[in-house]
């Protein structure tokens, strides 16, 4: 079949002309569907009723049927012929002979019922037989009442037989609009024939009604430009490609191009198409635009004032230093990115051309600032994330199981930009020695998505305003811009920034070998920013104006008369910062005070995590029977003590340091001993509790926990309250955290005589013993490990109790 040749047409070709059939049965109980008046032409035949008014001298209404011998009869009048006349020929005669024979009459002639046929039809047709059918119907209501012609037989060359001859009809001049006016009268007598169908040629593609349709009758052969006007023609007036796929003499598919005058034979399949599948006259405006939009190209090619002429195409927020246009050359077909000044084209100062195929790029605030982010930052060092690698396995240890930590980035523009910034380290440089923060990952913008290699060009374009702005970044800006329009676009200065010393620094873009860095100090307190006309690739740093205000805040928590979150000047001491909270109040205990500072957590964890390495270290040589000589390997279960030591090493990984100084805070102490004074750093936390009235035991004894403090009372005396010691207890490496940080021994040994008394407040630590671990080597001395851990714990409970 045709249509089995073009299996890519959607939706699938159907046969031209079938469907019509569909509504034409006559209606239930064989009623006449004939609507208003006979035509006068009608020929009346037996059984017709013709319906008679006469009017004047004589007034009455007859209703006369035509008799089996042809004729009618009025009143007082002698019979006359009906068969086989016209209504019009009728209509006369019975006008003239009541104006003869009922002189001052006159006489109105119309047909009530008419008579019923019977037509025969055959051949393709759903119900084949006789059919009986209103008089005055015609040859498609006799198809319609035998349901239809089916597909497989003949629209073109359907027969109608009877006592007048036979004549051939062409249903498309009907129901396709072909030229001709075919005859579809039918007379009593006559049948119809629906013969097989004739050849077909299936059009598809680009024109108005695709379709499956059959050639004229009787012919083998059509012009494509008539088989064309019955799918109603092709979409395009002009420029279309006429593809046939049909069979060669050997009966092989044969594809050809055709012309619109070509023949087209039984069996073709013929697609219409663009001559060429290219867009022509069209250009695109994208990115930071309301929606994205296709525009074509007037005679004299439009500019980017008449594209942008609405501003509300524009979505709020553009970045108005820059926009690109993304153009095709029309001979090597290679893309290039020009750049504008969006904000100059729309206040009507600047105008670009624009040509064929041109894509016309938007850029958002957003999208700039995503320019210094820490991903682009990466980038340009030539970074690409990869997958983490997993730790080394044991033996005789299950493998710990970890999820890939960290995955390839999926924003082909930092691959571009990575890529790039390998090839020409200096290129970007730039932009590589911003100095912004490498926190956080913030996701790829739509824009570099959609156009991968905008972001190096960017980059190329871009100026460094770095320093005290409220934006600082990467901006890209056209030669010769305005340091107000960069700093317009950076949300201008700030209120910190010293304008007396504002560097700039510019690379000669010369042919020369060497390219020398200038640096100029600018003093720009007149605010001319203006007269400082930017390149790309400058960079503009604004320094910070001295202030004796500190970079962050001190936080006082718990016994102060006024506790909170004070600034400081740079310098401020701890006993300044006192005096400003109002001191302390009477139930504050200094001696227990807990100070903690950032860097201090950040060394004290780091010192955790070394230790945690180190006895993994230790482990691995033990497990590979490297461990020192003289081991006493027949005594000791080696997998228990490798577990013991992974969970010792995981327990250091995940210790959160508290940070803890032991500094003086009694505000007495303090001013009688100035060097005791400690100097205050931003991010400082002084928690000063209320006196304590416990002492804490914990590590290995019979019950650990908080005891009432007693006067006088030694750490024995202590570890007893508790239950005593364990039976693995270390008593010559117990100690005592004291309240305000510090750790000395607990002096439990024989020889010790118990220890100096404790202050309240005070946490008593008594050790497993590590002999097993020394045996192996696995690490010297756990007693520091284990103050350090016991330490940040207990000023962890401080903060937490006062925070409450």
């Amino acid at each position: 079949m045709a249509h089995a040749r073009l299996p890519e047409q959607q939706p699938p070709l159907r046969q031209f002309g079938y469907d019509t059939f569909r509504n034409l049965a006559p209606p239930a109980g064989g009623s006449s569907a004939l609507v208003g008046a006979l035509p006068d032409d009608y020929v009346l035949g037996r059984d017709d009723e013709v319906a008679i008014a006469i009017r004047g001298r004589s007034r009455q209404s007859l209703s006369l049927r035509v008799g089996r011998d042809g004729s009618i009869t009025l009143p007082d009048l002698a019979p006359f012929p009906a068969a086989g006349r016209t209504l019009r020929e009728l209509r006369a005669d019975i006008e003239t002979r009541v104006a003869r024979e009922l002189g001052g009459s006159e006489a109105f002639v119309s047909i009530g019922q008419t008579r019923q046929i019977a037509i025969f039809v055959a051949g393709e047709v759903m119900r084949p037989g006789l059919v009986p059918l209103p008089a005055l119907s015609s040859l498609l209501d006799a198809l319609g009442a035998a349901g239809g012609i089916r597909r497989t037989g003949s629209l073109r060359a359907v027969r109608v037989e009877g006592p007048g001859g036979t004549r051939v009809v062409d249903l498309y001049a009907a129901i396709a609009g072909t030229p001709g006016l075919p005859n579809l009268t039918l007379r009593e007598g006559e049948r119809v024939v629906v013969p097989p169908l004739g050849g077909v040629v299936a059009l598809g593609g680009d024109v108005t009604r695709p379709g499956i349709y059959e050639l004229p009758a009787g012919t083998a052969a059509a012009p494509l430009s008539s088989m064309l006007a019955l799918a109603g023609g092709a979409l395009r007036p002009a420029g279309n490609r006429f593809l046939s796929t049909g069979t060669d003499a050997g009966g092989r598919r044969a594809m050809s191009e055709l012309a619109p005058g070509s023949a087209l034979r039984r069996g073709d399949a013929v697609v219409v198409s663009p001559g060429v599948d290219a867009m022509a006259g069209g250009l695109r405006l994208a990115g930071h635009v309301a929606a994205p939009v296709t525009r074509g190209i007037g005679p004299r090619g439009p500019g980017l004032r008449a594209l942008l002429a609405d501003p509300r195409v524009i979505r709020p927020d553009p970045y108005v230093r820059m926009g690109v246009v993304w153009r095709l050359d029309e001979r090597t077909r290679v893309r290039r990115f020009i750049p504008f000044d969006l904000g100059r084209v729309m206040q009507g100062g600047a105008e670009l051309p624009l040509h064929e195929g041109d894509e016309v790029i938007l850029l958002s605030q957003a999208d700039v600032l995503w320019l210094a982010s820490p991903a682009v930052q990466r980038a340009l060092r030539g970074e690409v994330a990869a997958p983490a690698a997993l730790p080394p396995a044991l033996p005789g240890a299950a493998q710990p199981i970890t999820a890939v930590q960290a995955q390839p980035e999926s924003c082909p523009a930092l691959l571009a930009l990575a890529v790039a910034a390998k090839s020409s380290p200096l290129r970007f440089a730039h932009a590589r020695s911003a100095g912004f923060p490498d926190i956080g990952a913030a996701g790829c913008p739509q824009l570099f998505l959609d156009y991968p290699a905008l972001l190096p060009f960017l980059l190329d374009q871009a100026v460094l305003l770095a320093g005290e702005v409220r934006l600082p970044g990467l901006y890209p800006v056209l030669d010769d811009t305005g340091l107000d329009m960069v700093l317009a676009a950076a949300g201008g200065a700030a209120d910190t920034a010293d304008l007396s010393a504002v560097e700039f620094a510019r690379e000669p873009l010369e042919n020369a070998g060497a390219i020398p860095l200038s640096r100029t100090l600018l003093d720009l307190r007149s605010r001319n920013f203006a007269a400082i006309r930017l390149s790309p690739r400058d960079a503009v740093r604004v320094p910070r104006g001295f202030g004796d205000r500190d970079t962050g805040p001190v936080m006082l928590v718990g016994e102060f008369l006024r506790p909170g979150t004070y600034d400081i000047r740079r310098g401020e001491r701890l006993s300044e910062l006192l005096a400003r909270a109002g001191g302390l109040t009477a139930q504050a205990y200094p001696y227990g005070a807990v100070f903690t500072r950032e860097s201090v957590r950040q060394r004290q964890q780091e010192g955790f995590q070394r230790t945690a390495r180190e006895l993994e270290t230790s482990l691995i040589q033990v497990a590979a029977g490297q461990a020192v000589a003289g081991s006493r390997q027949g005594n000791l279960d080696l997998g228990g003590a490798i577990n013991a030591g992974q969970a010792l090493a995981g327990t250091l990984r995940e210790a959160r340091a508290a940070g803890r100084m032991v500094v003086e805070a009694n505000p007495v102490v303090l001013a009688a001993r100035p060097e005791l004074d400690v100097l205050l750093e931003p991010g400082d936390l002084l928690v000063i509790p209320k006196r304590p009235n416990e002492v804490t035991v914990v590590g290995a004894v019979l019950n650990p926990g908080s005891l009432q403090f007693a006067t006088g009372w030694k750490a024995s005396q202590y570890v007893r309250a508790a239950g005593g010691e364990q039976r693995f207890a270390d008593i010559s490496r117990a100690f005592i955290v004291l309240p305000n940080g510090q750790s000395v021994p607990a002096g439990l040994g024989s020889w010790q005589a118990g220890g100096p008394p404790i202050p309240p407040g005070s946490l008593v630590v008594v050790p497993q013993d590590p002999s097993p671990y020394e045996t192996w080597g696995f690490i010297r001395d756990l007693t520091s490990v284990l103050g350090q851990i016991s330490i940040s714990s207990a000023a962890l409970a401080v903060i937490a109790r006062q925070a409450r």
